[in-house]
Parts: C-alpha cells; structure tokens; sequence
C-alpha cells in the first residue's frame, strides 16, 4: 500500500492535477495545508484555478487535510472538508506520521511533538522547499510545493514499503529516496 504526500497547492489547477496522477495508486494522499489560495506573498501562480481545484477536490475521500496559513473558514465551505485541524497523526504501514504545515514552531519544536506522539516521521510544508532527511532519530519530510516550488521544481512524495521518495512533478521522476528504520 502507498501513502502520497502534496502540499502548497495554492490554487494550482494543472500541478494539482499532475500530482493526483502521480499518486493515483495512494490508498490515501495527506495535504499538508495552503489548498486554494495563493498568498499574499506569493506570486499568483500560472495555473491558478481554485474553482476548478474545488471540483477536483471536493468529491474525493482519499485526501486528509492539515490547515496551512492560507487556508480560511470559506476553503474549509468550499471544498466541504476539514480544514481547521493544524496537525494530525496518521499510523499507516506500521509507521507514525506528524502532519503539520510549520509555520507556528521550529523544527526543533515539531521533532519533540513527533518523538512524544512516537511519531517516526514529521511532514511539513509552508516554506515550499523539498526536505527528506534524518535529524535527531526523526525523519523530516517536505513534499514541497505543488505549485509555487522555491527551490526549482513542484513536487510531491511517496511513502511504500518502508521508504519515502520524493518525486519531481515534471520529469515523474525520483529527486530523492530514503529508507525507515524500524
């Protein structure tokens, strides 16, 4: 079974798009905040449709949610999802996954809620950049960002049999993998 991973969305119809493709075999996809709007400090992205990313969206029963900092009471109406949990924990395959967007505590802060939650994994988003590391016996994953990448490429990430890989949107391609540890 997979886990998929997508964050930072922003509205971005045709990435969001290419990103449920590229998960499509998930048994469930975890969004990691900042759905529908872009921002005001981000750019509006090129693709950006977050009517048309509504329907995509709203029909389906395998994506969970985290609310990212752009995410508001009317994305929550529009889409007809949860939107107002900042973080959760999903057990999948064995392992324990911190779902939080980041932008309300450090890193050093989310490694310490994952180890007290017996998390082995931390999944954030919100700074846009990739991330799949170790640090301090908790792995630390940004899917980075679907549609406004800044750090070159939109991206996403897979989670099956034991390693997390993150994938470029574009080329569909692996950019990195890494092996869990039990």
């Amino acid at each position: 079974m997979k886990l998929g991973f997508m964050s930072d969305t922003h509205g971005g119809f045709e990435n969001s798009v290419l990103a449920l493709e590229l998960l499509k075999d998930c048994h469930q996809i975890c969004h990691i905040g900042d759905v529908l709007y872009h921002g005001p400090r981000n750019d509006i992205p090129a693709t950006y449709n977050p009517k048309k990313l509504v329907e995509l969206l709203k029909n389906r029963t395998d994506i969970i949610y985290v609310r990212g900092n752009c995410d508001a009471d009317v994305d929550e109406m529009v889409l007809e999802k949860d939107l107002s949990t900042k973080s959760r924990v999903v057990t999948f395959d064995n392992y324990r996954f911190y779902l939080v967007h980041g932008y309300e505590e450090t890193e050093e802060d989310r490694i310490q809620k994952a180890k007290e939650l017996g998390c082995q994994v931390v999944v954030s988003g919100h700074t846009h950049v990739k991330v799949l590391k170790e640090q301090d016996g908790v792995i630390l994953l940004n899917p980075g960002s679907t549609t406004i990448p800044k750090d070159g490429s939109s991206s996403v990430a897979l989670f099956e049999n034991g390693q997390i890989e993150l994938w470029d949107l574009e080329s569909q391609s692996v950019i990195k993998a890494l092996k869990l540890t039990t």
